[in-house]
């Protein structure tokens, strides 16, 4: 990754606590791919589960960067090397928590409010949902894609223009502690939390672990600005007033003070149309579970002072990102291809969308494996089949996890199919013209390759 933007010698060094003033240094962005670095570039030498950037130092040292920052515990942050290919060697404990170091010292300066977005599921799309309704009111800068990690957070905030008028930064976890020190890097202003659901939980345990790890975004909100959460489950809301009394709810519910959708219909596509603040909105994402999120980003505007007329405008204009909740065609099929992340509530709210699709044909939800859930896996699988089995679904094709699910019920709109490359193959055959599918699961799963051959059977269809 890269982060054009001036930075002087000086300003490094009080970001990464490292003595000296500084002078004459200067720097043009910061990178931590020797590929993408530009001369003029810091270079931060990171490690990960499958690299060591520490491997590149010389390479983007060679390419013109001034200075590498690297570990104390590496090779070249052994005592006396100053310099690697000419360029000076910054030596800190940890590398990663260099670059938070970094944007953190970005964050104090930009003069704009920071909107913490996480969730379980809905965060990507709320977030997406927040730069639009706060666009009419000035500049804003949301992160980039999904970049929502210990490393994706701090260049969304490197990233952002000076003269943002609002950051919107989207907050990822899988395992305890990380949404908190996200939030130490961005001091957000106003948090929101969508929802929760039993993800992550391989190392978040299970749903009172999950819940607790998404509320140290308001934890750390609290006293510096408001936060806003989903109404569901009822837990969240419950939970989030203990810590801060003054949270507000957003959703379908009665509990839904914050904003609750009126005169809501059900259009054509599975997209909802309702009203707020006496304006119409009209969404483009499918799906109930996406009022709720569109509650969330007009709520946060509404904090900000954004006028009801624009702010609607903005969330009315965001459509479904590739492969999260897209409705497509393939001849006389419609696909629901929402393949890009899966646990137990996204894998509902999935389902519940295919069930409001107005269709010629037959509703066919194609479920893969939920990843990351640990030991409690089959559990949550068992759980989540249980729960969607309810919607006027008229056919269920399980592959994995839920396959191995569907063997503990008793149901006759199920078909079972072992592996993926089963399923690619036998798919098109198990369909017929005007019928909508859904393709859902865990994106390790690569679902999106079963829509090649569903065109190409389809299309002449």
């Amino acid at each position: 990754m890269r982060a054009p933007g001036r930075w002087t010698g000086r300003s490094v060094r009080q970001a990464l606590g490292l003595p000296g003033d500084g002078a004459g240094e200067s720097f043009g962005g910061v990178c931590t791919d020797s590929r993408t670095a530009v001369a003029g570039d810091l270079f931060l030498a990171l490690r990960g589960e499958r690299f060591d950037g520490h491997a590149f130092a010389r390479e983007a040292a060679a390419k013109g960067c001034p200075a590498v920052v690297v570990a104390e515990d590496s090779d070249l942050g052994a005592a006396g090397a100053a310099e690697v290919s000419g360029a000076r060697v910054h030596r800190v404990p940890d590398t990663l928590k260099a670059l938070g170091g970094l944007a953190l010292h970005r964050r104090r300066r930009l003069k704009a409010p920071v909107l913490g977005v996480t969730g379980s599921a809905g965060k990507t799309t709320v977030k997406d949902m927040i730069v639009g309704a706060l666009g009419g009111a000035g500049r804003v800068h949301g992160t980039p894609g999904n970049h929502n990690n210990r490393v994706g957070l701090p260049f969304a905030i490197l990233s952002a223009p000076a003269g943002a008028s609002a950051l919107a930064l989207e907050m990822g976890t899988s395992e305890p502690g990380e949404i908190a020190e996200l939030a130490r890097i961005a001091e957000p202003t106003l948090a929101v939390v969508t929802t929760v659901a039993e993800a992550h939980t391989a190392r978040l345990r299970d749903l009172s672990g999950v819940l607790a790890e998404k509320l140290d975004l308001v934890r750390a909100t609290k006293g510096r600005g408001p936060a806003l959460v989903g109404d569901e489950p009822p837990r969240l809301a419950e939970e989030a007033r203990k810590i801060d009394p003054g949270v507000g709810v957003c959703g379908w519910s009665g509990r839904a003070e914050a904003g609750r959708p009126e005169r809501a219909r059900l259009r054509a596509a599975g997209a909802y149309a309702f009203d707020w603040e006496g304006q119409r909105v009209s969404l483009q994402v499918p799906g109930r579970h996406a009022v709720a999120n569109a509650l969330l980003a007009l709520a946060a505007s509404r904090l900000l002072g954004v006028p009801p007329a624009a702010a609607v405008a903005g969330v009315s204009g965001v459509g479904p990102r590739d492969m999260r909740g897209q409705v497509r065609r393939a001849g006389r099929l419609t696909l629901l291809v929402d393949c890009y992340n899966a646990n137990a509530a996204s894998v509902t709210a999935a389902v519940e969308t295919l069930a409001g699709l107005e269709v010629d044909g037959r509703r066919v939800a194609v479920l893969g494996t939920m990843r990351e859930l640990g030991p409690r896996s089959d559990a949550i699988h068992l759980r989540t089949l249980r729960r969607v089995l309810q919607d006027p679904i008229d056919r269920y094709v399980l592959v994995g996890a839920f396959a191995e699910a569907g063997r503990r019920v008793a149901d006759g709109r199920l078909c079972l199919v072992d592996r993926f490359e089963v399923l690619r193959e036998r798919l098109p055959q198990m369909l017929e013209p005007g019928d909508a599918v859904l393709l859902k699961a865990s994106r390790g799963c690569r679902f999106e390759r079963a829509i090649p051959a569903l065109e190409s059977a389809f299309a002449e269809a």
